[in-house]
């Protein structure tokens, strides 16, 4: 599984990033084919450092970047522009899964 983290730092107006996020970004990114995962973490308010946290899954990191290469994907990322306003970081990695016993 191969996975890319992407830290959203904390907009200037958290509000209006949220309902752009939701409404608008997300419907754009679902159109991206390929991805076996996608997991959202809202960060606190009182985080200083990350406002939103997304971890996007594929079977690999070829498939992944395929995805981020699509038009679809393309579209997701210039899409960014339109809504960030405190910055934004991708971290691209091998996932790997500790079971708890």
């Amino acid at each position: 599984m191969y996975s890319v983290t992407i830290i959203y730092g904390k907009p200037t107006d958290p509000d209006a990033f949220d309902r752009y996020y939701r409404d608008v970004h997300i419907p754009i990114a679902k159109k991206m084919k390929g991805l076996s995962g996608w997991t959202l973490s809202w960060m606190d308010r009182s985080n200083p450092h990350a406002h939103l946290v997304v971890i996007l899954s594929a079977p690999s990191k070829s498939v992944m970047d395929d995805i981020f290469a699509s038009d679809e994907g393309l579209a997701t990322s210039k899409d960014l522009d339109n809504f960030v306003t405190g910055g934004v970081q991708f971290l691209f990695g091998e996932t790997e899964m500790v079971t708890i016993s």
